[in-house]
């Protein structure tokens, strides 16, 4: 049966794809936005069954052009949070969103989508609870307000339907988010372009380059997807993270010691990177004050409840992995 993702040449969902190809699966129609072709080789050595655009996906749904869809995994979106335009946030990420959940829910399809742990905004308690969500930017609201739709209605759901609060996502194919990839790429792209990394000075209370985190790799995003994909009987707004936070000095120490490591050097701890002048502090951005997270920790319960019982990568093994595979490119 079809397999439908969206956003399918964005970074999860792209890994999502990959994932699903391993498991033997290629009846997948690909829906996204290829204005910018630059996302294109996310897509181009995988399988799939067809591609939509985005903007024709729900007309074709409503004519009836698909037939047999096991599941709908939405993972398109505007993520970027410096997003100004509020109207076209609200259109792209909640009105898109509830039109698709409208057809899963007609249909008895199972809806799978991606939220974001934005939703909680400065706070510092991150659970899946209305009185700990406060999104600081249109991006956050428009998936905090479509998450509210979705509690609203489970208790009288056809099918199955899951989101999830991504924290912090790193891995590949995530190049084309260009400002927006994860800290892990640009530290990566610094380190060997320059031999050094920049962090931000302190900022809300946290010393330089100690801001938290919850750094989650996106093979860890893509395993729980693939965990409720196969057990339709789970639905619920779920934080997907590794429920231990983790700072930027240590995103940036692991990032650098497994390019050293690869090239047979030894690791250094952060006072020696500090020492050798491999890491820099720089002056935080002021269009971000009063707009950035500068803590998150995922309360994972709620997953582990839902059975999810596989380990997940801290950044030291989940960033040198990453960089491994970038320097194997």
């Amino acid at each position: 049966m079809t397999l439908i993702v969206t956003g399918a040449a964005g970074f999860i969902g792209s890994n999502l794809v990959k994932a699903l190809n391993a498991r033997g699966e290629s009846d997948i129609i690909a829906v996204d936005n290829l204005k910018r072709a630059d996302k294109v080789p996310n897509i181009a050595d995988l399988e799939i069954g067809g591609y939509v655009d985005k903007l024709d996906l729900i007309a074709r749904l409503t004519a009836g052009h698909f037939d047999g869809v096991r599941a709908v995994l939405h993972q398109g979106a505007c993520s970027d949070t410096m997003e100004s335009d509020g109207r076209y946030m609200m259109e792209n990420n909640y009105q898109y969103s509830l039109d698709l959940l409208a057809w899963c829910q007609a249909k008895k399809i199972p809806f799978i989508y991606a939220s974001s742990a934005s939703v909680y905004g400065a706070g510092r308690v991150f659970k899946e609870a209305r009185e700990h969500e406060r999104p600081l930017n249109v991006y956050g609201y428009s998936k905090f307000l479509f998450d509210q739709a979705v509690r609203r209605m489970l208790g009288s759901k056809t099918a199955q339907v899951a989101g999830f609060r991504y924290f912090n996502v790193y891995g590949p194919r995530e190049a084309h988010k260009g400002r927006m990839a994860s800290v892990a790429f640009h530290f990566f792209n610094q380190y060997r372009a320059s031999g050094k990394v920049k962090l931000f000075e302190g900022s809300d209370g946290f010393a330089a380059g100690e801001q938290v985190r919850d750094f989650v790799s996106v093979d860890d995003v893509v395993a729980v997807n693939l965990h409720f994909l196969d057990r339709p009987e789970l639905s619920g707004v779920f934080n997907v993270g590794t429920g231990r936070g983790q700072t930027f000095n240590e995103v940036a120490r692991a990032t650098i010691n497994a390019v050293r490591r690869a090239r047979g050097d030894k690791p250094l701890t952060l006072e020696e990177l500090k020492a050798a002048g491999a890491i820099e502090y720089i002056a935080f951005p002021p269009q971000l004050v009063g707009k950035y997270q500068s803590y998150t920790q995922a309360d994972v319960g709620a997953l582990r409840a839902a059975g999810y019982r596989e380990p997940l990568l801290d950044v030291e093994e989940g960033v040198g992995r990453y960089v491994a595979a970038r320097l194997a490119v």
